[in-house]
């Protein structure tokens, strides 16, 4: 269960409640690592334009080839 702290914002006289934590963050900086690093592949492969607006969607989606390959790598 997360706490969360209740503080009174007086710009906007409501009361306003925060989460503490970070949550997701690291998986969020996994991923943009990995996005970054995947455009960059693809498209220095890319013999055209096309084929680079293609990497750049491939890079959106690169989780989807990793377990891919690890499920025909593992037989599953």
């Amino acid at each position: 269960m997360k706490h969360r702290a209740r503080y009174h914002n007086k710009d906007m006289d409501e009361m306003v409640c925060c989460k503490k934590g970070n949550g997701g963050a690291c998986g969020g900086a996994f991923y943009g690592l990995g996005f970054i690093g995947a455009a960059i592949y693809y498209i220095s492969t890319s013999v055209g334009f096309w084929a680079g607006v293609l990497g750049v969607l491939k890079a959106l989606v690169w989780p989807v080839f990793l377990v891919y390959e690890l499920f025909k790598f593992l037989g599953l």
